[in-house]
This record gives C-alpha cells, structure tokens and sequence, in this order.
C-alpha cells in the first residue's frame, strides 16, 4: 500500500509487529458466516446500506453481492495485480513462495515487491524479483523509492532492475527511515521528489513502465487536494502510467477522487489498492496513521471478534468482496491488492468475483 510516507505498500510492518499465522482458509463459506454479515456500506447507490436486512444465507449474500462468474477476462471479469513484501527469515520465505504459489495461477497483471523505509529491505527485494523472474511466469514490479540515496546510486539500482529484466517501476517518495512520523529529510545529491524519480527512471530506460501513488483523501503532507493532484499530475507529466491508491474503505472516496483527477486531464488508471485485513484492530491502528479512514460501520462488522481468527477471515472476504463489486459496478475493473504475503482471503475474494485458476473449468 502507500503510507504516510506516499506507501502504504509498507503495510508490512504489521505482519512483522504479528499479525500471525491464521490457518488457510478452506473452500468457500458456508452457514456459520451470515450471523455476522449485516448491511454492508460502500457509497455509491448503495441501498442495502439504508434498509437494514437479516441475512439468513451466505448464498443469499453472494447472489446478492457477487456479480456472477463470467466466462472469461473479456466478458467483464476484473484485472488485478497483487503486492508483497520481501522476506526476513526463511520461514516468511517459505510462506510468501506458498502465497506466490497459489495466486500466480490466477493470471495477474503484475505483482509488484515493496521496498523497506530507507531502502532497508532494497537487497531481498532486489533477491526476490529476481526469484519471481527465474521461477514463474508471472510480471515483476519492483518499489523504488528515493529516500537516503544519492542519484547515481538510485540509477544503479534500476540499472540492476533493467540487466534482471524487470521493466517495471513502482515509484514512490518513500518514508523516512524513522518511520511514520518522523522528519523526510531528502538526499543532498538525490532526487528530492517523486516526480524526478519517475523522470529519471523514463530518461535513462525509456522502455520501463512506472506506476506511481495516488490518495483519495490526499496524502497527510499534503497542503489540501489540489496541492496533492498537482504532483499526481506532475508524476504523470513525467512519464508515469498507472497511479495504484492508498486502502480506502468508502468508495465514494475514490469516486470523487477520480472525479477531481479527471478533471485536471489526468486519463492515466487509477487503480483501487485493496486490503483484505486478518487482522482488523492492527490493519486499523496502521492506516489511520497513514491517514486512511475507517468507518464506524466497518469496526462494527469486526466487534467482538478480536480472539476469532477464522470468523473475521470470513468477515473481511465478504466485505472486500462486496466493496469491489461495488467498484466493479461502476465501471472499475482494474484492482491491486495488498496481500500481506498471505493468499487465503485474497484467492476467495477473487474466487467470488469469477476469477479463477488459468485452465479451471467451471461448474456447468
């Protein structure tokens, strides 16, 4: 995700302050969701969110929230891309490479690898493209940021990407290396935005795609929302294609970003970034220091259930799936998701929306 930093593509600093190991969530749902499943809001002529309803099926809430399956990638099923985080230890290694396992068959666009505060992790996110390119045939993007380095070093370090065969940047400021909160001092010989990051990368490798950030309730250092299109556009005008949003959790948000971005002639994506939370109190503590919202109805969907893992599972895969279809509903059918190197809840969510394993055969 983009934090406060311009990533919250750093949420994984909640995996590591422990979020655990919940066990795989198996097969789709059964009855012993819809006791917790009650309207849900998400903007937008959202009618079930002004007429409180009972429901007394999972299968009722499906059909009602789902749109069904369809046949294939052209008839409307969503593109979507995933994000992860390079490993610290072997067995988050071992579990990230299970994650890769199961979500690659589903055919991404893209998968993109975050890069630590400081440029911390730039090594094992370096080792982990470089992985993902040798084993699989899915399409790396690499996080860049410029935060505490010289020019010449970041040059190198996508010169590296480049010899690898990455051809795909995701170009972000960066936080700073005291984390969230503390002072962005820039590089005195670095690139001091991330408008001249994405202008550097495109100078010297033309032939490299960058994605870039964008927030729908503006970045927090941000002076107000037209200061925060301003570098939006000047990301843009530097040779950025695709901008990938902060987590939001009320799409009107999004929609009247887009509304605000469109009217300042900036057509490039503007791709939803998605976070399915196994773990609603710590995901939630983070993202409001990144400046994100949550809503009073989406912690009340999660009350009570602080010590039952598998029923906020089962909770957080209805309500990320009710909020894309929702987005998809209106026309968005491109969305990134913030895996946090787990696949159980984001393989469900796009089981729900049709999306399924390259070669499956659906039920007749």
């Amino acid at each position: 995700m983009l934090c406060p930093s311009f990533e919250i593509f750093f949420l994984y600093p909640i995996f590591y302050a422990g979020i655990g190991q919940f066990p795989i969530l198996g097969g789709l749902f059964g009855a012993s969701l819809f006791p917790y499943v009650g309207p849900i809001s998400f903007g937008r002529d959202d009618s079930t969110a002004r007429h409180p309803v009972l429901l007394r099926r999972f299968s009722k809430v499906m059909s009602e929230t789902i749109p069904a399956p369809a046949t294939s990638r052209a008839q409307s099923q969503p593109a979507i891309s995933f994000e992860f985080f390079p490993p610290k230890t072997a067995e988050m290694e071992n579990s990230l490479w299970e994650t890769i396992s199961r979500l690659a068959p589903l055919t991404p666009n893209f998968v993109s690898v975050t890069y630590g505060a400081g440029g911390s992790t730039r090594e094992r996110t370096h080792s982990t493209i470089a992985r993902i390119l040798k084993e699989t045939d899915l399409l790396p993007a690499a996080h860049l940021t410029c935060v505490g380095a010289a020019r010449s070093e970041i040059d190198d370090i996508v010169g590296r990407y480049h010899e690898t065969g990455v051809r795909h940047i995701v170009a972000l400021r960066g936080d700073p290396p005291g984390g969230i909160g503390t002072p962005y001092l820039t590089h005195p010989d670095g690139y001091q935005t991330s408008p001249e990051l994405v202008a550097g990368i495109k100078k010297r490798f033309p032939d490299i795609e960058v994605s870039v950030s964008a927030y729908p309730e503006k970045h927090p250092e941000s002076r107000n929302f037209d200061a925060d299109i301003d570098t939006l556009k000047a990301k843009v005008d530097a040779g950025a294609t695709r901008a990938i949003t902060q987590v939001f959790f009320d799409n009107d948000l999004y929609f009247r970003y887009l509304d605000r971005v469109r009217a300042r002639g900036i057509d490039i994506p503007i791709v939803p970034g998605i976070m399915p939370m196994h773990n609603f109190k710590q995901a939630r503590n983070f993202v409001t220091r990144a400046g994100t919202t949550v809503p009073n109805w989406l912690a009340e969907k999660f009350d009570g259930l602080d010590d039952d893992a598998e029923t906020r599972k089962l909770v957080a895969a209805t309500v990320v799936a009710g909020q894309v279809q929702k987005l998809n509903k209106h026309g968005v059918d491109t969305f990134h998701f913030y895996t946090m190197n787990r696949a159980d809840l984001v393989f469900a969510i796009c089981h729900l929306l049709g999306i399924r394993p390259a070669g499956a055969q659906k039920a007749a």
